[in-house]
């Protein structure tokens, strides 16, 4: 969640101001997730002959859950073929879940409580499957996918589906900004109302709309890659 009082800020007060915060927040979690990745790799490599499983929580089983239940809700979205994108839906998954938690931390501010932040990643989700749609279906088949059904009409439909295919990075991009800023705001409040025990509480609610508002962001965004590449599936 966020707070009044910016670690950050207190250590770089020459470099980070209340403006490009969030710009730090994000590389703190680009850099952390990276290394996190190194270390996942690392452990696969030692565990490749494994046969009984870690009876520990470790980054490993951590990671081999995240990605299976990114896979599983995916593949019940896009099909057979969900295995193609994962990497991409769970890479924005894990950064918006991380870059949201951060903020649970006092003294940070959560990348994903900056719209720029956000619009960052959906942007890339847009050109991403559209670039999928074009590349699966050809280009003339995907601008056909514009046109609608009915010819007669297709000049309205093609300028109605290209103003909601631009809208959705910034639909995107404010829905998460909107859930964890008022989620921020009511934790502030309550936190300057009863700064003991209540504060706990609501510290534990804005884990569960971080890994909510992480979910809804990956899962719209799967959404829109199997709408784009949904005649060549099928």
């Amino acid at each position: 969640m966020e707070h009044g009082f910016s670690l950050l800020e207190w250590l770089f007060p020459s470099v980070i101001n209340s403006k490009s915060g969030h710009v730090f927040s994000a590389l703190i979690v680009a850099i952390l997730l990276i290394l996190a990745s190194f270390l996942y790799r690392k452990s696969l490599k030692k565990s490749a002959d494994e046969v009984i499983p870690e009876g520990r929580v470790s980054l490993k089983n951590i990671f081999q859950v995240v990605v299976e239940g990114v896979f599983n809700f995916m593949e019940s979205v896009i099909g057979h073929n969900a295995h193609k994108y994962v990497p991409l839906i769970g890479t924005v998954f894990i950064y918006v879940l991380v870059n949201s938690l951060l903020g649970a931390i006092p003294g940070f501010s959560p990348a994903t409580a900056n719209v720029s932040t956000n619009l960052a990643v959906s942007l890339t989700v847009f050109v991403y499957y559209n670039y999928l749609g074009i590349k699966e279906q050809g280009f003339k088949n995907y601008l056909h996918h514009f046109m609608g059904p009915i010819i007669y009409i297709a000049p309205l439909m093609m300028l109605i589906e290209l103003i909601s295919h631009f809208v959705r990075p910034l639909t995107l991009a404010v829905r998460l900004f909107g859930n964890l800023t008022g989620d921020h705001i009511v934790l502030g409040i309550f936190s300057d109302l009863v700064p003991l025990v209540v504060p706990v509480i609501f510290m534990a609610f804005g884990i569960f709309v971080s890994l909510v508002q992480a979910f809804v962001f990956s899962l719209l965004s799967t959404v829109y890659i199997g709408l784009a590449v949904a005649h060549e599936e099928h």
